[in-house]
This record gives structure tokens, C-alpha cells and sequence, in this order.
């Protein structure tokens, strides 16, 4: 695998002793300093499960149209559910895409004095005429939430913190599965399949169908391919963490390019982030480390926020302008005002 952009680590070293593990969590350092992005293999994740996920996605895309618009996400104040072909929008570009957005199933909180962030907080939307999908997902779920914990431990020893760092600062995780599909176009490429963006929490678990490119990564100025490897998730961290370590590790640029006509692709991101109201601590970092901090990327049109709920917030509204407008014109309104 020397021929691939990205490097290629090995989460089950942690489970094969001390020595095994201070190489990984070496490697983990130096990937994630160095380009915020890797493949990771080692998951435990089961090749019946991986089929199992993409025959559902499968089978949700090719629901009837009628079926997929009974949970569109227009009727969701909280970004859940259906988002149909040109729905979503990346740097205010339409991205070539249809997905469904699944996260925390929990009550809605109805507290006009809450903090906007409040608003993503709610029950998800599940096609009626597919019931097993929600249990697949689940299994996903959990299954990933085991990895992304793991990793997390890791990732605090590697920077000099107490293992148990990250989970004494996330409080309920809000976690945020997408399955997309991303139909074949018979323009020229590049098209955007998703635009050009940087992930807005703290950790991404990507899975791709096998055999399936299209994912593209910045790397020192320039796009070079991230072509999926069989057995492993592509994983980046968000802007959360480049805050946490005042730019240490970074957040990286990432797109998908579409297919070309008539093929397709799936892919199934998983965003594993810290409660709403979370604020990650700025870590102190040993000195060889600090030494080599480079400071959090000022952005204007993309300000960082230390509270989740807000960066979250941010991109939502963003991304999905209908829904903001349907549901969040006061929102809006207080941005434009400030």
C-alpha cells in the first residue's frame, strides 16, 4: 500500500501489547500532525456487516420516491431524515448527492430561551416501508462508538494527556450517521459530489463501498486521491480537535468528486462528537509538542467555536438552507443581524 496518499494505521496494535501500542499511538500523532487524515484497519468491523449496511442503503435509495419524501428533511426542525438530489449545499454550491441523516434519538426540546444548538436535539425520521434499517444502523452505531472511544484514548495519551481526557469532556456524545449516494453525472469531472469542507466536530469514520473512489483530500495546496482500501475506514478529525491542540493536529480540506454516469457510490460517514453543550479544553501539551503548535486556521467566513453546539449548529444551517428557512428564520435573522 505504499502507492496510497494517506498512511495506513493499525488500530488492533493497541491490543497487542505495550510496545505495539506506543507505535500506534506514535503513528497516530504523526498522521494527524502531519495530514489530519488516515486509513484504518484493524476495526473489528465484519465483512457480513459492512454487506449488510450497503444492501440497506441500497434498498433505501431505491424506495419509491414517494416513500423517501414522507421523511424528507424539510419537515424535520432538527436536520433528520431525507435529503433529495441538490438538497444540500457545500460553500454554497449544490452537492450531487441524496443521503438520510440519522442522530441521537431523543425528545425535542421546546425551551425558547435555550441556546440554538437546542434545535438539532430530536427524534429521527425512518422510512416506514423499511423497518430493518434502523436496526442495521444501530448495530453501526454501536459497533463505531467502540472504535471511535478507543481512538480517542489513544489520541489523549499521544498528546501527553490522561487516557481518559476526551471521555471526561464529552459528556453525551451526538454522534451523526449520513448514508449517502452519489448518482453518476455525464458532465466533465470534476462535478461536485461535495464540496470543498472541513469536518465541524471532533472525530470521522468514513466507510466507503468497496471499489468506489471519488473521495479527494488537500494535501500541501493540492487534491490527491483517497481511493477506499478493502477492510478500512478513511478517518479525519474536525475542527474541534485542531481548537483543542491549537492547530497541533489539522483539520483538513476533503471533497468528493461524482462518478461518471452511469456508475454510483455509497458511503456511510460517522461523526463522532461531544455533547451539544460540550467546550474541549485547550490541552497542554508537552513541550516538544507545543513547540510545533501552529494555531488554530483563522477563517472569517468559517469562525471555530469552543462549544460543539455551535460549530454543529453552523454547519447545519448552512448546509441546508430550506430547512433553516422552513423552520429557523429567527436564527438567521440573529446571524445577519451580528
Amino acid at each position: 500500500m505504499s502507492d496510497l496518499n494517506l498512511p495506513v494505521l493499525d488500530l488492533s496494535l493497541l491490543d497487542q501489547g505495550p510496545d505495539a501500542a506506543a507505535r500506534f499511538r506514535d503513528e497516530l500523532r504523526a498522521a494527524t500532525h502531519d495530514v489530519g487524515f488516515f486509513y484504518l484497519t484493524g476495526t473489528g468491523v465484519s465483512p457480513e456487516l459492512e454487506a449488510k449496511l450497503l444492501q440497506a442503503a441500497k434498498d433505501f435509495f431505491n424506495l419509491p420516491e414517494a416513500e423517501k419524501l414522507a421523511i424528507e428533511n424539510v419537515t424535520s426542525p432538527h436536520f433528520r431524515g431525507y435529503t433529495r438530489v441538490g438538497g444540500e449545499r457545500t460553500q454554497g454550491r449544490v452537492d450531487w448527492r441524496e443521503q438520510i441523516d440519522i442522530g441521537p434519538e431523543r425528545d425535542a426540546i421546546d425551551d425558547p430561551d435555550g441556546p440554538g444548538y437546542n434545535r438539532l436535539i430530536g427524534p429521527n425520521l425512518w422510512p416506514a416501508a423499511q423497518p430493518e434499517l434502523k436496526e442495521v444502523v444501530t448495530e453501526w452505531h454501536d459497533h463505531l462508538t467502540g472504535v471511535a472511544r478507543k481512538l480517542l484514548r489513544a489520541w489523549a495519551l499521544a498528546l501527553g494527556a490522561e487516557e481518559q481526557y476526551f471521555d471526561r469532556h464529552f459528556g453525551d456524545p451526538q454522534t451523526l450517521i449520513k448514508i449517502v449516494r452519489y448518482p453518476g453525472k455525464d458532465d466533465p469531472t470534476p462535478q461536485q459530489g461535495v464540496g470543498a469542507h472541513k469536518d465541524s466536530g471532533v472525530l470521522t469514520l468514513l466507510w466507503v463501498e468497496p471499489g468506489k473512489g471519488g473521495l479527494q483530500v488537500e494535501r500541501d495546496g493540492e487534491w490527491v486521491d483517497a481511493p477506499p482500501v478493502p477492510g478500512a475506514f478513511v478517518v479525519n478529525i474536525g475542527e474541534l480537535l485542531e481548537y483543542a491542540t491549537q492547530g497541533y493536529l489539522t483539520a483538513t480540506n476533503h471533497r468528493v468528486i461524482s462518478p461518471k454516469f452511469p456508475d454510483e457510490r455509497i458511503s456511510v460517514p460517522f461523526f463522532f462528537n461531544p455533547a451539544l453543550d460540550a467546550r474541549l479544553p485547550i490541552i497542554e501539551l508537552p513541550e516538544e509538542l507545543a513547540s510545533e503548535v501552529r494555531g488554530v486556521t483563522d477563517d472569517p467566513t468559517n469562525p471555530i467555536h469552543a462549544t460543539y453546539g455551535e460549530n454543529a449548529l453552523k454547519s447545519r444551517l448552512r448546509a441546508h438552507p430550506d430547512v433553516a428557512e422552513r423552520w429557523h428564520a429567527d436564527l438567521l435573522a440573529a446571524r445577519t443581524a451580528s
